[in-house]
């Protein structure tokens, strides 16, 4: 069975675990520190996935991933970002599509977000796939967009408006 929950204190050493493994941050951003440490861990579990529309992926019980919606400000404050990563072990299972449509039900349920969007790198067809099969449609690609460890990638920018 899978749910969306608040990240608890167990989470932290799977949180460590899975964020070192080069193939699951490969894509991510450059926010998400690296190496990835206790402190770190501790800190997203205190306070950093308190911010709003964040939620562990948990999978019969076992955390195993991340899913957010974050709500734009000012005149984007009707959109929200949607971002995610999985454990590397749960890829290919149809558990992220899972767990945003579980995500986009809860964002169309308890805000007045309209418009979803999430930034892809360029190369990551595992993720573009996701967002396709979940009702997102690509609508640029923007160059040169991302800068992480010392390089350039192109970004895949997929949008979804969502029935109010």
């Amino acid at each position: 069975m899978l749910r969306l929950r608040d990240f608890k204190p167990k989470d932290q050493a799977l949180l460590i675990n899975y964020l070192n493994n080069p193939d699951v941050k490969r894509y991510l951003s450059p926010k998400i520190p690296s190496p990835y440490t206790v402190d770190d861990a501790r800190w997203w579990v205190e306070t950093g996935s308190k911010a709003g529309g964040i939620f562990a992926i948990e999978k019969d019980g076992l955390f195993i991933g991340c899913v957010s919606a974050i709500a734009g400000e000012l005149e984007y404050c009707k959109s929200a970002e949607v971002g995610y990563w999985l454990a590397k072990e749960y890829w290919g299972q149809g558990i992220v599509t899972a767990a945003l449509a579980l995500l986009i039900a809860q964002v169309q349920a308890t805000t007045d977000i309209v418009r979803l969007h999430a930034v892809v790198f360029e190369g990551n067809t595992g993720s573009s796939k996701v967002l396709l099969k979940s009702g997102f449609k690509h609508e640029a690609l923007l160059e040169k967009a991302i800068y992480k460890e010392d390089c350039f990638y192109n970004a895949n920018l997929y949008g979804q408006l969502i029935s109010k």
